[in-house]
């Protein structure tokens, strides 16, 4: 496997490293870790014993994955920003038997400084906004800001706002690709040629 390891970083025995990630400064990879190909793990990152990260994943720089934390291709974590694994943390009180998982589906963008609490399960391609605070579910597509963020509108899978309602039915193009994204019954979706709905 080609993969690349600044001098600094630390990635213990048994770590699963996938062909052309790069792992740069001062990051550690602890050994039960699994990452995919073609990532990067930015300056400061820490990845957990018990993380999966799939392909072509963005960890930007003092991100930490902590255990229970699943990444699925194409997701990008922006600098800073944070997950949990423990919902009620005290120090007196070891609670490691109680982490909860949080799964990060295909294309999701977590903004700078965002914090994941754990437990959630974010929907493919959604976008949660710098600085937001995750404490739910989040459908696919949704754009999610503020704390606690609320859905304040839908994202295409480049990443522009589709300009559709919250809820209810309605049809968008991406103003960038053409492709056209369909909401029907509070979900939305690609709409596939041939299609009719």
């Amino acid at each position: 496997m080609s993969y690349t390891i600044h001098p600094t970083a630390i990635v213990d025995e048994g770590a699963q490293i996938g062909e052309d990630t790069r792992i740069w400064h001062w990051a550690h990879v602890c050994g039960g870790a699994k990452i995919g190909a073609r990532c990067s793990l930015g300056q400061n990152v820490f990845v957990g014993n018990k993380v999966e990260i799939g392909d072509n994943v963005k960890i930007q720089n003092n991100v930490s994955v902590y255990d229970n934390v699943t990444l699925e291709d194409d997701v990008f974590c922006g600098p800073s920003m944070v997950f949990t694994n423990v919902y009620n943390p005290r120090s007196a009180v070891s609670r490691k038997d109680e982490y909860r998982d949080t799964l990060i589906k295909k294309g999701v963008t977590l903004g700078a400084n965002c914090t994941i609490v754990c437990g959630v399960t974010i929907g493919e391609q959604a976008f949660i906004g710098a600085g937001s605070v995750v404490n739910k579910d989040v459908p696919a597509y949704a754009l999610m800001v503020g704390v606690p963020a609320k859905q304040i509108g839908w994202m295409s899978e480049y990443g522009e706002r589709l300009q559709l309602p919250l809820r209810g039915k309605g049809e968008a193009k991406c103003p960038h690709t053409g492709t056209i994204y369909v909401l029907q019954d509070n979900t939305v979706f690609k709409k596939e040629v041939g299609n009719e709905y």
